[in-house]
């Protein structure tokens, strides 16, 4: 559980089943079924493989000492049995949905432990890169249901990929002592301050864009109802408000309560999209 990191794998398994959910004529309750496995599976292998590439970084930061690796609790080679294991059984499981599905997991494990990860230390164009695999869960459900890639699952893609900016920001804001100990670049001008803020706001309003952009019938069958538009339009005025008062206050309690209303952002943006399809 721990070096699946079971809670951030279950949002993103979340995140593909409400894609599934938008892009499926009739639920098949199997398919959602093996999506969720497979895709647990491909996020807790990323999470094992990028552990084990960062166990010494890990064992410098207060917030990541404890985890299983550099606290000595599982060895190397067994995590690396772990994640080979999973990587393999999540391939597997998604190929059977479909090719498609598979292939853009396999895109997503790739960049997430081959790009990401090493760029952490590197450059804060990582959180870019980042974004790229983040990205993908949500557009993910929407292949598994229809083994197709359009304008649809393009639009899911482009949500969650500026999302990932003013939400890892915020993290990387009141965590930026502790990631400085072990040597990671995550904000844009690599300290918080008014630049990386207005960054944040300026990713913020763009999401918001990009999330309304279904209720101007320009997205395929992804369709967004005036009510539904009315409402992603209220939770995007939240999260941008939050946005400014950080760029005012600039203070870690302030970035915290970013993090905190971008994960509701993007949780109740699922629920409206899906509910506005189903009701």
């Amino acid at each position: 559980m721990e070096l699946t990191k079971m809670r951030l794998s279950i949002s993103v398994v979340f995140s593909s089943i409400a894609g599934y959910m938008l892009g499926v004529s009739v639920i098949d309750y199997t398919v959602v079924a093996w999506l969720a496995l497979g895709g647990y599976c491909m996020v807790g292998a990323s999470n094992v493989f990028n552990q084990i590439i960062e166990r010494d970084l890990d064992a410098l930061m207060k917030r990541t000492m404890n985890r299983p690796i550099p606290s000595g609790k599982v060895s190397v080679n067994s995590a690396f049995l772990m994640g080979c294991l999973l990587t393999a059984a999540g391939l597997i499981i998604l190929y059977n949905i479909n090719p498609k599905t598979a292939m853009f997991g396999a895109i997503s494990i790739f960049l997430y432990t081959s790009a990401y990860t090493p760029l952490k230390t590197k450059t804060p164009l990582s959180v870019f890169v980042g974004a790229i695999p983040g990205a993908i869960p949500f557009m993910l459900g929407w292949v598994a249901a229809t083994n197709d890639f359009d304008i649809e699952p393009g639009t899911l893609f482009l949500i969650q990929f500026f999302w990932q900016f003013p939400h890892f920001w915020a993290i990387g804001w009141f965590l930026d002592e502790d990631y400085k100990r072990a040597g990671f670049k995550m904000l844009p001008t690599s300290k918080p301050d008014k630049a990386t803020a207005a960054q944040i706001i300026f990713y913020s309003i763009w999401t918001v864009i990009v999330s309304l952009l279904p209720a101007f019938g320009i997205t395929g069958r992804l369709h967004l109802s005036l009510t539904a538009a009315i409402l992603v339009f209220l939770i995007g005025v939240v999260m941008i408000y939050f946005a400014v008062q950080l760029f005012i206050q600039k203070t870690t309690v302030a970035a915290r309560s970013l993090m905190l209303v971008s994960v509701l952002y993007i949780t109740l943006l699922q629920i409206i999209y899906v509910a506005d399809k189903l009701i």
